[in-house]
Protein backbone atom coordinates (compact mmCIF):
# COMPACT_ATOMS: atom_id res chain seq x y z
CA UNK A 1 0.00 0.00 0.00
CA UNK A 2 2.69 2.87 0.61
CA UNK A 3 3.85 2.02 -3.04
CA UNK A 4 1.02 2.47 -4.21
CA UNK A 5 0.38 6.10 -2.28
CA UNK A 6 3.26 8.41 -4.07
CA UNK A 7 2.20 6.66 -7.24
CA UNK A 8 -1.55 8.24 -6.53
CA UNK A 9 -0.05 11.08 -5.01
CA UNK A 10 2.42 12.01 -8.73
CA UNK A 11 -0.78 11.39 -10.75
CA UNK A 12 -3.24 13.74 -8.63
CA UNK A 13 -0.16 16.78 -8.28
CA UNK A 14 0.39 15.86 -12.24
CA UNK A 15 -3.89 16.79 -13.10
CA UNK A 16 -3.93 19.34 -11.02
CA UNK A 17 -0.71 20.86 -12.62
CA UNK A 18 -2.89 19.85 -15.86
CA UNK A 19 -5.44 21.69 -14.99
CA UNK A 20 -3.74 24.98 -14.12
CA UNK A 21 -1.48 25.15 -16.83
CA UNK A 22 -4.35 23.95 -19.72
CA UNK A 23 -6.20 27.67 -20.17
CA UNK A 24 -2.81 28.89 -20.84
CA UNK A 25 -1.87 26.80 -23.47
CA UNK A 26 -5.54 27.25 -25.01
CA UNK A 27 -5.12 31.04 -24.98
CA UNK A 28 -1.66 30.88 -26.39
CA UNK A 29 -3.40 28.84 -28.89
CA UNK A 30 -6.24 31.00 -29.60
CA UNK A 31 -4.11 34.14 -29.78
CA UNK A 32 -1.33 32.56 -32.26
CA UNK A 33 -3.06 30.08 -34.24
CA UNK A 34 -7.21 30.92 -34.97
CA UNK A 35 -7.72 33.74 -37.23
CA UNK A 36 -11.71 34.55 -36.53
CA UNK A 37 -13.85 35.10 -39.76
CA UNK A 38 -16.42 36.95 -38.64
CA UNK A 39 -15.56 40.69 -38.70
CA UNK A 40 -17.98 44.17 -37.47
CA UNK A 41 -17.92 46.10 -40.67
CA UNK A 42 -19.51 44.95 -43.74
CA UNK A 43 -17.64 46.61 -46.16
CA UNK A 44 -14.15 45.36 -46.88
CA UNK A 45 -11.76 47.40 -45.20
CA UNK A 46 -8.89 49.02 -47.45
CA UNK A 47 -5.03 49.44 -46.98
CA UNK A 48 -4.32 53.28 -45.84
CA UNK A 49 -4.80 55.00 -49.18
CA UNK A 50 -5.29 59.33 -49.72
CA UNK A 51 -6.92 59.76 -52.32
CA UNK A 52 -5.25 61.96 -54.54
CA UNK A 53 -6.13 65.78 -54.74
CA UNK A 54 -6.36 66.18 -57.91
CA UNK A 55 -7.32 69.26 -59.59
CA UNK A 56 -10.39 67.91 -61.67
CA UNK A 57 -13.82 69.96 -63.13
CA UNK A 58 -17.72 69.39 -62.43
CA UNK A 59 -19.89 68.72 -65.29
CA UNK A 60 -20.70 72.23 -65.11
CA UNK A 61 -17.29 73.29 -65.83
CA UNK A 62 -16.12 74.57 -62.32
CA UNK A 63 -13.04 73.53 -60.94
CA UNK A 64 -13.10 71.03 -58.30
CA UNK A 65 -10.68 68.82 -55.98
CA UNK A 66 -11.59 66.23 -53.90
CA UNK A 67 -9.87 68.06 -51.28
CA UNK A 68 -12.25 70.75 -50.86
CA UNK A 69 -14.60 68.20 -49.47
CA UNK A 70 -12.10 67.22 -46.59
CA UNK A 71 -13.87 67.35 -42.97
CA UNK A 72 -16.43 65.70 -44.50
CA UNK A 73 -17.47 61.50 -44.73
CA UNK A 74 -17.75 60.66 -48.56
CA UNK A 75 -19.48 57.64 -50.71
CA UNK A 76 -18.22 57.88 -54.11
CA UNK A 77 -18.97 55.83 -56.74
CA UNK A 78 -17.73 55.58 -60.40
CA UNK A 79 -19.88 55.32 -63.73
CA UNK A 80 -20.22 56.62 -67.08
CA UNK A 81 -22.72 59.49 -67.81
CA UNK A 82 -25.21 57.40 -69.68
CA UNK A 83 -25.68 55.95 -66.29
CA UNK A 84 -27.18 52.45 -66.42
CA UNK A 85 -29.81 50.96 -64.41
CA UNK A 86 -27.00 49.34 -61.87
CA UNK A 87 -25.78 53.14 -61.75
CA UNK A 88 -29.04 54.62 -60.60
CA UNK A 89 -29.38 51.94 -57.94
CA UNK A 90 -25.94 52.71 -56.22
CA UNK A 91 -26.90 57.02 -56.77
CA UNK A 92 -29.93 55.86 -54.45
CA UNK A 93 -28.28 53.65 -52.18
CA UNK A 94 -25.89 56.28 -51.34
CA UNK A 95 -28.57 58.91 -51.52
CA UNK A 96 -31.18 56.93 -49.05
CA UNK A 97 -28.32 55.77 -46.67
CA UNK A 98 -27.22 59.65 -46.17
CA UNK A 99 -30.76 60.66 -45.47
CA UNK A 100 -30.94 57.81 -42.72
CA UNK A 101 -28.27 59.84 -40.44
CA UNK A 102 -31.10 61.89 -38.87
CA UNK A 103 -30.10 65.21 -37.58
CA UNK A 104 -26.43 64.63 -39.50
CA UNK A 105 -26.55 64.55 -42.90
CA UNK A 106 -24.55 67.28 -43.17
CA UNK A 107 -21.44 64.81 -41.98
CA UNK A 108 -21.99 62.96 -45.33
CA UNK A 109 -21.35 64.10 -48.72
CA UNK A 110 -21.84 61.85 -52.06
CA UNK A 111 -19.33 62.32 -55.30
CA UNK A 112 -20.14 60.74 -58.62
CA UNK A 113 -17.10 60.15 -60.26
CA UNK A 114 -18.20 60.32 -63.94
CA UNK A 115 -16.13 58.11 -66.66
CA UNK A 116 -16.37 58.97 -70.60
CA UNK A 117 -17.32 62.28 -70.76
CA UNK A 118 -20.68 63.49 -71.15
CA UNK A 119 -23.32 64.75 -68.99
CA UNK A 120 -25.92 62.32 -67.17
CA UNK A 121 -29.52 63.32 -67.75
CA UNK A 122 -30.91 66.43 -66.17
CA UNK A 123 -33.49 63.65 -64.53
CA UNK A 124 -30.38 62.44 -62.99
CA UNK A 125 -28.96 65.73 -61.12
CA UNK A 126 -32.29 66.76 -60.25
CA UNK A 127 -33.38 63.42 -58.69
CA UNK A 128 -29.58 62.61 -57.00
CA UNK A 129 -29.49 66.63 -56.11
CA UNK A 130 -26.21 67.34 -53.84
CA UNK A 131 -23.96 64.80 -55.56
CA UNK A 132 -21.13 66.15 -56.96
CA UNK A 133 -20.91 65.17 -60.82
CA UNK A 134 -17.72 65.18 -61.22
CA UNK A 135 -16.11 64.66 -64.92
CA UNK A 136 -13.29 62.69 -64.50
CA UNK A 137 -12.65 62.58 -68.05
CA UNK A 138 -12.27 65.83 -68.92
CA UNK A 139 -8.65 66.15 -66.55
CA UNK A 140 -7.36 63.27 -68.23
CA UNK A 141 -3.98 63.28 -66.27
CA UNK A 142 -5.42 63.96 -62.69
CA UNK A 143 -8.71 62.25 -63.00
CA UNK A 144 -6.65 59.14 -64.29
CA UNK A 145 -4.71 59.59 -61.00
CA UNK A 146 -8.35 59.33 -58.71
CA UNK A 147 -9.51 56.35 -60.52
CA UNK A 148 -6.24 54.06 -60.37
CA UNK A 149 -6.44 54.81 -56.71
CA UNK A 150 -9.39 52.99 -56.07
CA UNK A 151 -9.13 49.31 -55.88
CA UNK A 152 -11.43 47.14 -57.27
CA UNK A 153 -12.47 43.35 -57.71
CA UNK A 154 -14.31 43.21 -61.17
CA UNK A 155 -15.03 46.59 -62.43
CA UNK A 156 -14.05 49.60 -60.78
CA UNK A 157 -18.22 50.67 -61.10
CA UNK A 158 -19.10 48.01 -59.08
CA UNK A 159 -17.89 49.30 -56.18
CA UNK A 160 -18.94 51.68 -53.90
CA UNK A 161 -16.64 53.00 -51.79
CA UNK A 162 -16.31 55.36 -48.28
CA UNK A 163 -13.32 57.94 -47.57
CA UNK A 164 -13.02 59.84 -44.10
CA UNK A 165 -12.88 63.30 -43.27
CA UNK A 166 -9.08 63.17 -44.20
CA UNK A 167 -9.44 62.15 -47.52
CA UNK A 168 -8.37 58.11 -46.81
CA UNK A 169 -10.06 55.15 -48.52
CA UNK A 170 -12.09 53.26 -45.31
CA UNK A 171 -14.08 51.00 -46.88
CA UNK A 172 -15.17 49.21 -50.47
CA UNK A 173 -18.63 47.84 -50.71
CA UNK A 174 -19.24 44.89 -53.03
CA UNK A 175 -21.80 44.85 -56.03
CA UNK A 176 -25.19 44.80 -55.14
CA UNK A 177 -24.42 45.71 -51.34
CA UNK A 178 -26.96 46.05 -48.53
CA UNK A 179 -28.10 49.58 -47.54
CA UNK A 180 -28.71 48.57 -44.46
CA UNK A 181 -25.74 46.99 -43.63
CA UNK A 182 -24.04 50.00 -45.15
CA UNK A 183 -25.87 52.04 -42.62
CA UNK A 184 -24.70 50.04 -39.78
CA UNK A 185 -21.35 50.92 -41.05
CA UNK A 186 -21.94 54.48 -41.25
CA UNK A 187 -23.57 55.05 -37.73
CA UNK A 188 -20.31 53.09 -36.12
CA UNK A 189 -17.74 55.49 -37.96
CA UNK A 190 -19.97 58.54 -37.13
CA UNK A 191 -20.39 57.65 -33.54
CA UNK A 192 -16.65 57.18 -32.75
CA UNK A 193 -15.30 59.67 -35.61
CA UNK A 194 -14.00 62.92 -33.51
CA UNK A 195 -13.73 64.64 -37.17
CA UNK A 196 -16.07 65.08 -39.62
Amino acid sequence: MSNDAPTQSRKTLWLVAAVCIAPFVASFAAYYFYQPDGRVNYGELMADQQLPAAALKLTDGKAFALAQLRGKWLFVTVDDAACDAYCEKKLWQIRQVRKTQGKYPERIERVWLITGGGQPAPRLSSEFEGTWLVNVAGSAAAGSAVLEALPHAGTLTDHIYLVDPLGNLVLRYPRAADPSRMKKDLDRLLRVSRIG
